[in-house]
């Protein structure tokens, strides 16, 4: 996998923020030359994903460390599997312990919780999409664990996408004229726009979205949010989706659910890091 820059300097900020000027405690005990064979064991049941991330946090440290894998991501472990295993020298393996289990245990749980979401809507036509709501400078790594884990991408940034928010339309002075300049952009960039009932999505059809964004609606208001839009325009489901209540939404017939709990309350993976003889 190639990493955006972004993540490389994630990965060198993570290691020198553990490492610092030295690991003192491998320093004292570990001999320079030695070297080990550490296996990777999954503590629970869980999607897989983070392990390119792992193997480059490791390449960094010592690029003659052979990472291993005996798993895809997105697979479905269980407890007591063997993911992957790292071999070489022991100090640079225990070096790189901790922060590939940060991320491989965080970008595991992410894509355990999208696996579930997009389970729960299975055979209806919605998709399940992340949000922004990510870790600062992690988002990288943690979009692409929605993806391992069934879901799709929403925008990346604020960058990539036009997506005409309350503040923008409160800042302006209505839906209408946010979208009359929203077109001064690209043309082939879509506009998608956040309404907050039934009136707003109406006149947001009417000014020319794309793309428009059911904000904490109720489930009966989206089904006639749907019957309003007749296909004319993409349909989102925002705001206070869970698990319990994601089928529900996603029969009423929109064509995307944004659930920002994939990235800001997904559970960790429990993994281990063990030293084998």
């Amino acid at each position: 996998m190639d990493f955006p820059p972004s993540v490389i300097d994630v990965i060198h900020g993570a290691l020198e923020e553990d490492i610092g000027h030295g690991d003192i405690t491998t320093s004292l005990l570990i001999p320079e030359e030695s070297e080990s064979r550490a296996q990777y064991i999954a503590k629970g049941n869980f999607v897989l994903a983070g392990l390119p991330f792992a193997r480059e946090i490791f390449q960094t440290l010592d690029p003659s460390i052979v990472f291993k894998t005996f798993y895809n991501e997105g697979a479905k472990v269980m407890i007591g599997d063997v993911i992957a295993e790292a071999s070489g020298r022991t100090c640079a393996i225990l070096a790189g312990e901790r922060v590939s289990l940060n991320i491989l245990q965080r970008l595991s749980g992410i894509a355990t919780l999208t696996s579930l979401y997009v389970e729960k809507i299975k055979g209806l036509k919605a998709k399940i999409v992340d949000t922004r709501k990510t870790t600062p400078c992690q988002r990288f790594m943690e979009k692409y664990a929605v993806r391992v884990g069934g879901g799709s991408n929403h925008r990346f940034g604020l960058f990539d996408g036009i997506l005409i928010k309350d503040n923008h339309i409160e800042a302006v002075g209505s839906i209408k004229e946010a979208v009359r300049l929203a077109k001064r952009g690209h043309h082939l960039s879509r506009i998608e726009v956040e309404v907050k009932n039934l009136q707003d999505l109406e006149e947001a059809i009417e000014a020319g979205a794309d793309i428009v964004m059911l904000d904490n609606m109720s489930v009966h208001d989206m089904k006639e949010a749907v019957k309003i839009a007749k296909d004319r325009v993409i349909l989102e489901a925002s705001g206070n989706i869970k698990l319990e209540n994601v089928r529900e939404i996603a029969e009423t017939g929109v064509d995307l659910i944004s659930v920002g709990a994939l990235t800001h309350s997904a559970v960790a993976a429990d993994i281990s890091l063990k030293i084998v003889k």
